[in-house]
């Protein structure tokens, strides 16, 4: 049972997000590159962002849900956590009556697989208990860029419309701006109790969801602490008396010691990610997040020393071919680690924390002994290590800004029984349909049936989720680790000047650091040089580098940190 695993994050790809989450679970806790945010471009709209005084009095007053209590709190940004088994006969109940006034919506959203039939059961279900007739317009998550750009383009824009933070880009953040309706008129302030699962959304998460000065997006919140795991075969580790790093000279020295090619056993793969948390580097999660303030001066991650020697460290790594030859290749994101980390070849790998569940639970009748676990993320130089928290929302649902009160409060009727907390009636049916047509309960755990795996997919958990939440009642261990090593690292998380903020850079320099993480590649891979990486910072700050960092200062002086 997989509910809103924990996010992705800068790192990991699309796919991967795809694969551990909307796909491979019936919740998503979002949370993925956003790599342009919200407020505006050269011309047409409202450039920066909105945070301090001006944001208090559009955020949603936070009331805390208490309808279930989580076996593990949140703690240091961390997820909620579940372990035990559901009595799925005493399901708690969050919305009490329907808010829905029977009206029909339309929303369009990206979906991953195959669609399945607009009148099937769990539609039909979800659409009776919120008193809404939903009609799903759901389009190729893979080409979802286009058809939505071709939609916001368009006079015909449905009733709500799902954007992922990697989407916006180009002209979308103008268009969501200049297209989707102000909810600050029902949400903002004590409004929002009208929808109590609305209302417990962490306040973070509806920060994200300012938009162009008006609260304009319905979230999907995630934990803040970095969702790049070193994950390691801790079966391995105790059969060999390996012992988990604690400083990167550990961890070289620990490679080497692992590694022997002639017995097809290596360390690990392209552990770039890692370096960057080990030696404190800045967030890529976001453009906005790269910046930090140092002796007065805005600094961005590509200009430091930690930058450096995160690449040069995970370069060495690999001229010493201590890492997979897949990896070297540059397949080490693109392909699925599982295979060759269950078969031994390597033992460490980086990626999403939803990967930890899914290598155990694939693992957990066929390969018992087999166990997968995450490292702490350790200083370069030993003892405690300087993370960067990403951004607490990732995917946002907007409401066209044609449709009529009615229409507004039905979407919100959605998104209160979608936002409804783990242990409840609500989120069983958003998260697995009906008991007996889409899952079965065996020794007190849901499991999806086929036809569950064809209507219950990434839908209804698009329009707003619940605040970020971890429950395995089959593997309580792993849920248990992934908590707490999210609030083991949370402790040393730090919040850079603009967490939190919609922030669109102007147009003429969108592109000003495309090229970055193809020359960080190279560079771990021996096919260039730090010397190449200097040179290429060198030409960002001439290219508009250093206009940029004029343009986010004047941000900072006028609208304050978002980060406390």
């Amino acid at each position: 049972m997989t509910p809103n695993a924990a996010s992705a994050s800068s790192a990991p790809s699309r796919r991967s997000f795809l694969a551990s989450t909307a796909v491979a679970t019936a919740a998503v806790a979002g949370g993925m590159p956003l790599l342009a945010a919200c407020g505006g471009s050269d011309s047409g709209s409202r450039d920066g962002t909105t945070s301090g005084k001006d944001a208090k009095k559009l955020l949603p007053a936070y009331v805390a849900g208490n309808v279930v209590t989580p076996d593990i709190a949140a703690r240091n940004g961390s997820a909620v956590g579940f372990t035990g088994k559901l009595d799925l006969a005493t399901l708690k109940t969050s919305v009490p009556k329907k808010l829905g006034k029977g009206g029909k919506v339309s929303i369009m959203s990206p979906f991953w697989g195959s669609p399945p039939k607009a009148d099937n059961a769990y539609y039909t279900a979800m659409n009776d208990l919120i008193g809404v007739d939903v009609v799903w317009q759901n389009q190729d998550g893979n080409t979802y860029d286009q058809k939505l750009g071709a939609v916001l383009a368009s006079s015909d824009v449905p009733d709500v419309v799902v954007v992922p933070g990697w989407n916006m880009t180009g002209k979308i953040p103008s268009a969501i701006i200049a297209k989707f309706a102000d909810l600050g008129p029902y949400l903002s302030g004590d409004a929002v109790k009208q929808y109590p699962n609305l209302a417990a959304i962490p306040t973070d998460a509806w920060q994200r969801s300012l938009f162009g000065g008006k609260l304009r997006g319905l979230p999907m919140p995630s934990s803040y602490v970095t969702s790049i795991v070193p994950f390691y075969r801790k079966d391995v580790f105790d059969k060999e008396g390996y012992q988990v790093p604690t400083s990167a000279d550990e961890f070289h020295a620990l490679a080497k010691e692992i590694t022997n090619a002639k017995a097809k056993r290596w360390a690990c793969l392209d552990m770039k990610w890692t370096a960057f948390n080990m030696f404190g580097v800045l967030s890529g999660d976001e453009k906005s997040l790269g910046w930090n303030l140092v002796d007065g001066k805005l600094v961005n991650r590509i200009e430091t020393q930690e930058y450096l020697e995160a690449l040069e460290w995970t370069r060495k790594l690999f001229a010493e071919e201590l890492v997979h030859p897949d990896a070297k290749l540059g397949k080490s994101q693109a392909t699925d680690p599982a295979p060759k980390f269950v078969a031994g070849e390597f033992l460490i790998y980086n990626q999403d924390i939803s990967q930890w569940y899914g290598q155990a639970a694939a693992q957990a009748t066929q390969n018992p002994d087999f166990r997968i676990w995450g490292m702490d993320i350790p200083g370069h130089a030993g003892g405690n290590p300087t993370l960067w928290a990403k951004n607490p929302a990732g995917i946002f649902a907007f409401v066209n800004k044609k449709a009529s009160e009615s229409v507004i409060r039905d979407v919100l009727a959605v998104a209160n029984v979608t936002a409804a907390p783990y242990g409840t009636k609500e989120y069983m049916l958003t998260n697995y349909g009906v008991e007996g047509t889409h899952y079965t309960v065996k020794d007190g755990l849901p499991v999806k049936t086929d036809q569950g795996n064809i209507d219950v997919l990434n839908a209804f958990v698009m329009v707003a989720s619940p605040a970020a939440t971890i429950a395995h009642p089959d593997l309580p261990e792993v849920a248990k680790g992934q908590v707490e090593w999210q609030q083991r690292m949370g402790a040393f998380t730090r919040k850079s000047p603009f967490y939190g903020m919609q922030i669109t850079e102007p147009a003429r320099w969108t592109n000003l650091a495309n090229d970055f993480e193809q020359l960080e590649d190279d560079i771990v891979r021996g096919r260039k040089k730090i010397g190449d990486m200097q040179q290429a910072v060198s030409d960002w700050k001439s290219k508009g580098g250093d206009q940029l960092r004029d343009w986010y200062r004047k941000l900072l002086d006028d609208n304050g940190s978002a980060a406390n």
